[in-house]
């Protein structure tokens, strides 16, 4: 009987090993177009983890294809939908690697911009990628005067600057709790773009829970 039951598992075993096989043979060797539709296909479902993969499948197999440019876009904008700001920039960097000539670079630009703003969800947080953001807000100004994106890339670059003046304040207002008067004023002789007064700037609010973890 024991010989019996150990002659059906090691059947059932080679049986699902067969069919395991014969699945994992349709999971290479496929045109470009299988990788992108399946990749689409798991984008529209929210699978960005199994889009990632099948988007690795097409580069990895049609180096030259054409649709490698638009699969990157369409996983760094479902990557921002998702709120994967750290994943979007990974494929939009990924982006002007391979295609950085292309006459999409100045779009590409503007969504490292707005996926870098989308992320600064909190205040006080994240200060070196908001020097960052700024400088390569003002370099995508200076480079593209007359973009489409420019009214919406200056908005976002006040916002930041307000945000970087935000955060210094209360650099300063640590310091001074630290009797650390030398970095205090440092952070006060600082030159800032913000032109209004300090009355009419309405801080962020912290929620109670998270004060204890705030400046």
């Amino acid at each position: 009987m024991n010989i019996k039951a150990f002659i059906f598992a090691l059947m059932c075993v080679l049986l699902i090993s067969g069919c395991t096989d014969k699945n994992a043979q349709t999971q290479y060797n496929q045109s470009a177009e299988y990788w992108y539709n399946e990749m689409i296909k798991a984008v529209i479902v929210g699978d960005l983890e199994k889009a990632d993969a099948f988007y690795i499948s097409l580069s990895s197999e049609h180096v030259a294809s054409p649709l490698l440019s638009e699969a990157l876009l369409i996983l760094a904008q479902a990557s921002m939908d998702n709120e994967e700001y750290a994943e979007a920039n990974k494929f939009l960097d990924e982006y002007i690697k391979r295609f950085g000539n292309t006459f999409k670079n100045e779009y590409v630009k503007y969504m490292k911009i707005r996926a870098n703003y989308a992320s600064f969800l909190r205040p006080n947080r994240n200060q070196q990628l908001i020097l960052d953001t700024i400088s390569n807000t003002k370099v995508f100004l200076d480079t593209y005067p007359n973009s489409e994106y420019a009214p919406m890339v200056e908005s976002m670059l006040v916002h930041m600057e307000l945000g970087e003046y935000l955060i210094d304040k209360n650099i300063i207002s640590l310091y001074e709790k630290l009797n650390k008067g030398d970095a205090a004023e440092f952070y006060n002789d600082k030159p800032n773009n913000i032109y209004l007064e300090a009355g009419e700037i309405i801080e962020p609010t912290v929620p109670w829970y998270r004060k204890w973890f705030e400046w």
